[in-house]
């Protein structure tokens, strides 16, 4: 993790990374410590593999095409899944410059209008956060190892 050799510095620094989104952080009083807010349509791109795979799992779609033209058009079925498939992944939120294991943290995603992510307040002493615009990067691990 040391120097210029570390993962972060070496993978994740200052390249695009799949399954991840950035935003401004928001105040969320009424999420619990291990929630994070999550936009619905940024939470949509992020989770558009596992959609796609719970509307053919479904029968509700038979093509690939099919799903995505589902979610473009954003029919209810689709926000239902959303919130199914969210469940059962936990996201990584990270704000730069990540200088100790607690600024990557967990957290149960929440779907929450608007276009910030929203964390709670007492949180914010670990990522050396405050709500002045500060931004935030999400990441959704993949593997059931990294979950």
């Amino acid at each position: 993790m040391k120097g210029k050799q570390g993962r972060f510095r070496q993978n994740l620094l200052g390249k695009r990374v799949d399954y991840s989104g950035r935003s401004v952080i928001v105040v969320g009083p009424e999420l619990k410590l291990n929630q994070c807010g999550l936009p619905k349509k940024m939470a949509l791109e992020l989770f558009k593999p596992f959609i796609y795979n719970k509307l053919e799992q479904r029968g509700m779609v038979s093509t690939i095409k099919q799903a995505k033209e589902m979610v473009e058009q954003y029919e209810p079925a689709v926000w239902d899944i959303l919130e199914e498939v969210i469940r059962e992944h936990p996201v990584l939120l990270n704000r730069a410059p990540t200088l100790h294991r607690l600024g990557i943290q967990a957290f149960e995603p929440v779907l929450v209008e608007g276009k910030a992510i929203r964390i709670h307040p007492l949180v914010c002493t670990a990522f050396n956060a405050d709500f002045d615009g500060d931004q935030m990067a999400v990441h959704v691990p993949l593997s059931p190892e990294a979950k």
